[in-house]
This record gives structure tokens, C-alpha cells and sequence, in this order.
């Protein structure tokens, strides 16, 4: 781009993409802490199921809110000062895990989760073009999936961070509370319980405020990105977004995925819970299916397109994703087995129970893995001056991270089973299936 700032050598592009790497690995701790804060908060504030995935709707939600005010705010004052404006949100969102543990204000926590996700929203639309610009375009694939790398790493070690300091002891804990009828005792350990959030979170606030400062000073190249809208004569007979339907399904099949990946990494560890699984073992569960998504994504590297398409995978992970959801829930709950597995957060060797139900769930993340990356591009194909709407289309449909987790949540309580709720990722699948096969085709002429 001819308006842009250059790097002007060999050390600033390797600062700039450290940079970029390191905000990406920020994308994927946060998001993925949820994972043990449902359980956590389930707990510490007294929860219904249904209530307890209130933490997904706030955070994901934010995204449906936020997506095209963003690109607004990006307009006004830049890519590099939203970088910095959105990790000043985040911050701020962090902050206030303080005063509603401290008041085990279910509310406040479902706020900052919210003002978290506003945060992240910002951040992800001004960080996502750098990827692009910060190098020779020919290499943007070898630079994208290093920022993969770098955000699903993070999701593994997230939840097992958080979860070690929040999920402690958790059994004694659950066991001492059905044992206390004194209503001020009870409270009293609730409240010791909330407190545990203070020092991971102010922890959180201070490294988002530092790496705030870090970008506004730091040497990243502007982006003032041509307009290209009057150069487009290629859709010049289309009026509106609507009439690219290949676009529109692109986004309710991305609903569909939002929703049922973070029915799996969000719903794991809960669901561990239920079946009696020692959260010794069950707080590994969220960061198993993320091992899983991050071995799809080796695979999608080494495969796309060399011998598979970008449609070809989505139709494979769909029907992976059918088989081991059917799998999931017809699959005995009794039945477990034990395994070895590597603590990334202190690297030692620990042995998990895992049910076979819960290692379908788990194997979710290779069917999840490549779905993203391959409904983009065949999205916004050939939209032309509409791709920046299209963007923000798909980027608000990241509320299906907050709606289907709640119907999720329903469901455990009408059907009384955490495992058959799980029948809620089929359609889910189906749509992501039929976008696949039939639905990226669908044109007007």
C-alpha cells in the first residue's frame, strides 16, 4: 500500500511481528479463561447451569455489539491507536473482576467479561490487517499461521493457569459447603472463594496496561488503507449486501461454528464435573481440546491447498464434527480410562480420568479447527466494494459464542443430562455441511 509506513529494516520487522505474535497469544488466553470460569463462578456465586453460561453470552456478545462500531472508531483514529485503545478497554475490563470478587457480584463479573470482549473486538479488527502488511504479501500465509500458532497455544495454557489458582481444591470445597447450614459461614467461604480472582486479574490489568503503552510508543507502520470502491467494476450490477447469498450463509454457517466450538471448549470442563471427574482432572479438559484443535490446524497447514481445498476441509470437519458429537452422546458415561499428559503450566506429568464421552468432546477441536479459516475466503469471494460490510458481518457473527452456549446450558436442564444437551452440535454440523457442499456456490446472477 503506497500510503503506508515501511519498516525500515530487518530488526523492525522481527520487533513488529514479535509484537503482532504476542497480541495474538493475548486473543487466545483471554478468550479461552472462560473455560474454568464457569465452573468457578457456577460455584462461588450459586448458579444454575443456564445462569453459569451467562459468562460465554457476555463476552461473545460484545463481539455483535462492537463489530462495526469498531471499524468506525478504526476510521477516526487509526490501526496503531486502536491497538492501544483496545488493550485500555481490556484493561479496564480486567479491573473490575477486582470489586465484583470482593462483592461476589455475579453482575460485575458478567461486566467486565463484557467490557473485556469490547476490548478484544477493537483490538481484533485493528491487529488483523497487520498480518498482512508487515512483509512481503507472497509470505501473509506463512505469517498467518504463525499468528495461529501463537493464539492457540495460549488456549491451551489459559484455562490451566486460571484453573490450578481457581479450582484448588475444589472437591473439599463443594464437600464443606453441602455440609455447612449456617447461612454466615456459608457466605463467608463463598466470599474467601470469589477472592481468589483478585491476584490473576490485577495481574492481568497491569500486563494489558503495559502493553498498552508498549504499542503507543512502539515502531509499528500505520495502515491507511486505499479505497478501492471506485476502482471495483467487477459486482458494479449489484446493489446491496444482500445480493451476495454465498456471503450471507458464509455468516450463518459461521454463527453455527462459533457456537458449537465454544459449546466444546467452554462446556468441557463443566461437563467433567458433572460426571463426577475429580477437577484434578477435569480443569485439563478445555486445554485437551485445544491440543487436538491445534494438531487440525498442523494438518490444514500442511494440506491446504496443496492437496485438499478450502471447501474440501470444511465438508471433512463438518462430518468429523457429526461423527464425534454422534459419538459423544451415545458413548456410556461411566466409561474412562487414564492417560498421561504434559502440565504446560509446570511442566509436569500428570495422569487424567477422562471419560471416552469427554474425549469426543475434546476431539472436537480437530473438526473445529479448520472451519474458520475456510469459510472466510469463501465468503467474501468476489464481493468486491462490499468486503469491508461482508468483515464486519462475519465478525458479528461471533455472537454465536454467546447465544448457542446458552441454549446448551437449557438444555442440560430440560433433558437432565449434561451428555444428551451435547445433540445441539448436530445441526450445527448440518449447517457447516450444506455451506460446504451447496451453500458457497449460491450466487445471483
Amino acid at each position: 500500500m503506497a500510503n503506508n509506513e515501511r519498516l525500515n529494516s530487518k530488526s523492525d520487522y522481527i520487533f513488529s511481528i514479535s509484537l503482532i505474535g504476542l497480541l495474538f497469544f493475548l486473543f487466545g488466553f483471554v478468550t479461552w479463561l472462560n473455560g474454568a470460569l464457569i465452573p468457578f463462578l457456577k460455584t462461588a456465586c450459586e448458579l444454575s447451569d443456564v445462569m453459569a453460561y451467562l459468562v460465554t453470552f457476555a463476552f461473545y456478545i460484545s463481539y455483535f455489539v462492537m463489530a462495526i462500531p469498531s471499524s468506525k472508531i478504526l476510521e477516526r483514529i487509526g490501526f496503531r491507536n486502536g491497538m492501544t485503545l483496545g488493550l485500555a478497554v481490556m484493561s479496564l475490563g480486567a479491573l473490575l473482576f477486582v470489586p465484583a470478587a470482593i462483592t461476589r457480584s455475579y453482575f460485575l463479573f458478567l461486566t467486565g467479561l463484557f467490557v473485556l470482549g469490547t476490548g478484544l473486538a477493537l483490538l481484533q479488527t485493528a491487529v488483523n490487517p497487520y498480518v498482512t502488511i508487515l512483509g512481503p504479501i507472497e509470505s501473509a500465509a506463512k505469517r498467518i499461521s504463525i499468528m495461529g500458532i501463537c493464539n492457540k497455544v495460549a488456549g491451551v495454557l489459559a484455562p490451566i493457569l486460571l484453573a490450578s489458582i481457581l479450582l484448588k481444591d475444589a472437591e473439599a470445597i463443594k464437600t464443606k459447603l453441602a455440609a455447612l447450614t449456617d447461612f454466615t459461614q456459608r457466605a463467608n467461604l463463598l466470599d474467601e472463594l470469589a477472592q481468589r480472582m483478585i491476584l490473576p486479574y490485577l495481574l492481568i490489568t497491569v500486563f494489558l496496561a503495559l502493553l498498552a503503552i508498549m504499542i503507543r510508543f512502539a515502531h509499528l507502520p500505520e495502515i491507511n488503507p486505499e479505497e478501492d470502491e471506485e476502482k471495483d467494476t467487477s459486482n458494479n450490477t449489484k446493489k446491496s449486501i444482500f445480493d451476495y447469498p454465498h456471503l450471507l450463509l458464509g455468516v450463518v454457517a459461521l454463527f453455527f461454528y462459533v457456537g458449537v466450538e465454544v459449546i466444546a471448549g467452554d462446556t468441557i470442563i463443566r461437563y467433567g464435573d458433572s460426571l463426577g471427574i475429580a477437577m484434578s482432572s477435569a480443569k485439563y479438559f478445555t486445554s485437551l481440546m485445544l491440543v487436538f484443535m491445534v494438531i487440525g490446524y498442523f494438518f490444514g497447514v500442511a494440506l491446504i491447498p496443496k492437496v485438499i481445498s478450502q471447501k474440501t476441509a470444511l465438508m471433512l470437519c463438518a462430518i468429523t464434527g457429526i461423527f464425534f458429537t454422534l459419538a459423544a452422546v451415545m458413548v456410556p458415561s461411566n466409561l474412562s480410562f487414564e492417560i498421561p499428559f504434559i502440565d504446560l503450566a509446570t511442566f509436569q506429568s500428570v495422569i487424567l480420568t477422562i471419560p471416552y464421552t469427554v474425549l469426543f468432546i475434546a476431539m472436537l477441536g480437530i473438526a473445529n479447527s479448520l472451519v474458520w479459516p475456510a469459510i472466510w475466503p469463501l465468503a467474501l469471494n468476489n464481493v468486491g466494494k462490499y468486503t469491508k460490510l461482508g468483515s464486519a458481518l462475519l465478525i458479528m457473527a461471533i455472537a454465536g459464542g454467546a447465544t448457542l452456549p446458552l441454549l446448551y446450558g437449557w438444555l442440560t436442564h430440560i433433558l437432565h443430562s449434561t451428555q444428551q444437551a451435547y445433540w445441539i452440535a448436530i445441526p450445527c454440523y448440518l449447517v457447516i455441511l450444506y455451506y460446504a457442499v451447496l451453500g458457497h456456490k449460491i450466487k445471483n446472477k
